[in-house]
């Protein structure tokens, strides 16, 4: 019995110093913040209150790449159990 709950702690406690995000995840919050960045780059290049990309594109950019860096801090990537 003893060496079956050291063996369990020890795998609970690999597990708990893993990072919670993954490559995938920094790559994901930087294409969002990547279209961010463009999204008001190119309202700034308009200059125009009441343009197209103003009143249109940016803000519906916008709030996807938003929600795109609040799915890429979520995301939780599938493991493949080692048998």
């Amino acid at each position: 019995m003893k060496s079956l709950r050291k063996k369990q702690q020890g795998s609970t406690a690999d597990h708990a110093a893993d990072m919670p995000l993954r490559a995938v995840n920094y790559i994901l919050i930087a294409l969002g913040v990547l279209v961010i960045g463009g999204s008001y780059g190119i309202m700034f290049l308009e200059k125009d209150v009441d343009g197209f990309f103003a009143l249109f594109v940016s803000p519906i950019s916008l709030v996807a790449a938003y929600g795109w860096i609040i799915f890429a801090v979520l995301y939780r990537p599938s493991r493949k159990e080692k048998s």
